[in-house]
């Protein structure tokens, strides 16, 4: 049996609820295999890779009750989790680490982590 067969489907679905404006207010997502009904975020960033055009689309919204804070330990979260997937898929240690330095350099800047001494 080939790899490439499709023999199921899953489904993620994220609702986003929009003021009078057209500014996200609330949104929540859910999955399939998630194991629990819809849940409540703040933010998402969805990146697609287009096997055409071999290039990334992308989603980036946030609610209007998002936080400064809240965005730079989402963007530290995100940064360090694409330096992780990073490497998983690459196996380019050099790379990855150095993705990861500019990420505890990021993580210093806006305070989420404590800068060494």
């Amino acid at each position: 049996m080939s790899k490439k067969k499709v023999v199921q489907n899953k489904k993620i679905q994220v609702t986003v609820g929009l003021n009078e404006d057209n500014l996200p207010v609330k949104m929540n997502w859910a999955a399939d295999d998630a194991g629990q009904n819809q849940q409540e975020v703040k933010a998402m960033i969805l990146s697609l890779f287009d096997k055409e055009s071999m290039d990334t689309l992308r989603i980036d919204l946030w609610t209007t009750e998002m936080q400064v804070m809240e965005m730079d330990r989402f963007v530290f979260h995100t940064l360090k989790g694409i330096a992780d997937t990073y490497m998983r898929s690459t196996q380019n240690t050099e790379l990855a680490n150095e993705m990861r330095q500019f990420v505890t350099y990021f993580g210093e800047k806006t305070e989420i982590i404590p800068k060494d001494a």
